[in-house]
């Protein structure tokens, strides 16, 4: 199931858009996910996330198969359409910049840093809004070198094993792109516009009973238990406009911005 969701002054709308039952990856991306990054070319912010019980197919949702058009993910087929319309730009000057981390029991972290565990700390500014201090971001200038970004990172996440998926995701991952276009107006100078695609691999909602989990596994499930609670609470509170526990947790501050004015959302719920 997806839902699309974009705040315009004091309404918030969400909008249920279809069932996939056996689409093509393809498919999929074109008709839900590709105008979230239209946007973000024009200067929005966008957010993609998937959301699910562990094991229901999230990963694959966002990454797919590598090199396959028909099975590659949200991820590639996003990092095409961008430097396919950069590509095909004229008298704009674009500059893409990504960041990649991961929440991992309520602790952020750089995939991208030679010490992926150092925890870093949240922050918020009047002119950026919430931001993550010393979180690394490197400029890509072709899919092949973005896609080398986000290998780099994989190779850093946080996995393990569950009774329900062999290779159970075990933190939040946020891959962050930038997108600055530079443009000359009228009057001669250049028009810098700025717009942050989010792409975000949830860790699955877990029961106990089920995955089987112990020890350190059980305390991971705890945490990611607890992040995705506070991320429905605050969905549901711009539902009736009320008022958001941000310090509930990093992952739904770090993506509060990412839900408020000149943003959109697509949300992908995998069910079991």
């Amino acid at each position: 199931m997806v839902v699309h969701c974009y705040y315009c002054y004091y309404l918030l709308l969400f909008t249920f858009i279809n069932s996939f039952c056996s689409s093509k990856q393809r498919d999929l991306y074109d008709e839900s996910f590709s105008p979230i990054v239209e946007a973000v070319l024009e200067g929005y912010n966008g957010t993609v996330f998937a959301y699910g019980q562990t094991g229901t197919g999230k990963t694959f949702t966002m990454e797919g198969i590598r090199n396959d058009p028909v099975d590659q993910g949200v991820i590639p087929n996003s990092f095409q359409h961008i430097f396919t319309h950069i590509s095909r730009s004229v008298n704009k000057k674009f500059l893409v910049r990504s960041s990649y981390l991961e929440i991992y029991q309520e602790e952020i972290r750089d995939l991208l840093s030679k010490d992926h565990t150092k925890k870093l700390e949240l922050k918020e500014r009047p002119d950026t809004g919430v931001y993550v201090k010393d979180l690394s971001a490197f400029v890509a200038k072709s899919c092949k070198e973005i896609e080398h970004v986000m290998n780099v990172g994989n190779l850093n996440r946080k996995v393990g094993r569950t009774d329900m998926n062999e290779h159970s995701s075990r933190s939040h991952a946020v891959f962050v792109i930038t997108v600055e276009c530079a443009e000359a107006g009228l009057d001669g100078n250049d028009h810098i516009r700025v717009g942050k695609l989010n792409l975000v691999d949830l860790a699955g909602s877990e029961r106990q009973c089920k995955t089987g989990s112990t020890g350190e596994r059980f305390k991971e499930a705890t945490k990611i238990n607890l992040s995705l609670s506070a991320l429905g609470n605050v969905i549901s509170s711009l539902v009736s406009l009320g008022v958001c526990a941000l310090g509930a947790s990093d992952c739904l501050a770090l993506l509060w911005d990412r839900l408020m004015e000149r943003a959109l959302m697509c949300p992908i719920e995998t069910p079991n």
